[in-house]
């Protein structure tokens, strides 16, 4: 049996959006973590507003860095204006955010297009940075730090 290929149509400006096997539903959503940073990613068809935490994202992170690495998987996928994302992020600071919020996107592109897998992949947007700080140690001044030795 022949699968059928979906067109389906951007609801206000009509343009043709790329082609899915499974149309399924309208609104996708993906998680991410960085360092103590949780980011929940809620995306649905529009014309690529970003709101973080209630705010524009260009307020909430004003480095523009923080804003590039977090639109990252939408230029790899070269779907930047295609949808309209909500993003709630806990933890943290506001570059671990941005990273998060970096990889819930790409969760939520993969959940939208499993053909895009390979390429946000490939740039490493679905991977996970484990790295977080390290505990400080009882009898030390850090976490590799330590106190002065003196000999007498």
């Amino acid at each position: 049996m022949a699968e059928t290929v979906s067109t389906a149509v951007h609801p206000d400006s009509g343009a043709p959006i790329p082609p899915l096997l499974n149309p399924g539903p309208s609104r996708w959503h993906g998680t991410g973590r960085r360092k103590m940073a949780v980011a929940r990613v809620y995306m649905r068809l529009g014309h690529g507003r970003i709101i973080v935490n209630r705010k524009p994202a260009e307020e909430y992170f004003p480095v523009e860095t923080w804003c590039r690495e977090m639109r990252r998987p939408l230029v790899a996928a070269d779907l930047e204006n295609t949808f309209d994302i909500t993003i709630v992020a806990r933890g943290g600071g506001a570059h671990g955010q941005s990273g998060a919020a970096s990889l819930g996107i790409a969760g939520a592109l993969t959940s939208y297009d499993p053909g895009l897998r390979p390429t946000l992949r490939h740039q490493g947007l679905l991977t996970r940075d484990s790295r977080a700080k390290e505990r400080k140690k009882y009898g030390q001044k850090g976490a590799r730090k330590k106190f002065q030795w003196t000999k007498r």
